[in-house]
């Protein structure tokens, strides 16, 4: 999963993204108001932790601009204590959730999967089950058949996207923006290489080519009719 992590404190924002990274979300940072409303506002996230404060500007002010321009990616946002008024403020202007600092990862962690689970309702507690497999993604784990296949933090992240958008042709594009995210250096090229990866991987004929556009995640019933490529 995708996260965007909005906070210009460096010792918190440090042990923020390394807990979050070990749990095996992909994390970007924004430190200020015009990178992250420029990230936000592509859709590439799952979900957004902000900060109720980013040098100085109050994170409530930050999250009416995003709401403004009619993104909805799910915002946990960090509030000094959970008496705040900045919760309640923060819940009005938009917020999904709020968690009061000090905070503990597990709790972090609970609240991120709780977003996540009510954007993709195709997820069952932590898991994700379409066209036969059932995916953790922060374990990078996928089950078909009663095998278990391990992935890697990109090939779990593809994975992912197409079984959120099962039947629907995803972009070389869009991959490349969620799985590898716009600051990458990577080539485009990489998402042919991990479509082929993850074909090789799971031993599953789903996965479909329309060629020069994208590729799709298809159950038995909708595979006819498309392009395939291996």
């Amino acid at each position: 999963m995708r996260l965007l992590l909005v906070q210009d404190q460096e010792k918190l924002g440090r042990g923020l993204n390394h807990e979050l990274v070990k749990n095996g979300y992909l994390v970007e940072t924004a430190s200020d108001e015009e990178t992250y409303l420029e990230l936000a506002a592509s859709g590439i996230y799952d979900v957004i932790v902000l900060d109720n404060r980013t040098n100085g500007k109050d994170g409530i002010s930050i999250l009416r601009e995003l709401r403004c321009q009619e993104e909805d990616t799910p915002v946990l946002m960090l509030t000094p204590d959970r008496g705040s008024r900045y919760c309640v403020e923060g819940l009005d202007a938009g917020a999904d959730d709020c968690l009061a600092t000090p905070f503990s990862t597990e709790e972090l962690l609970a609240r991120l999967r709780a977003l996540t689970r009510r954007r993709g309702r195709k997820f069952v507690g932590n898991t994700i089950s379409v066209a036969g497999m059932t995916l953790d993604p922060l374990r990078g784990e996928v089950m078909i058949k009663q095998r278990v296949i391990h992935l890697t933090i990109k090939e779990a992240s593809l994975l992912e996207l197409l079984m959120l958008n099962c039947g629907q042709v995803v972009t070389k594009e869009r991959i490349f923006e969620k799985v590898w995210g716009y600051c990458s250096e990577s080539d485009i090229a990489n998402v042919d290489l991990y479509i082929h990866y993850l074909r090789k991987k799971l031993r599953v004929s789903s996965i479909k080519t329309k060629r020069g556009v994208g590729y799709s995640l298809r159950e038995d019933s909708q595979a006819t009719g498309m392009e395939n490529s291996y």
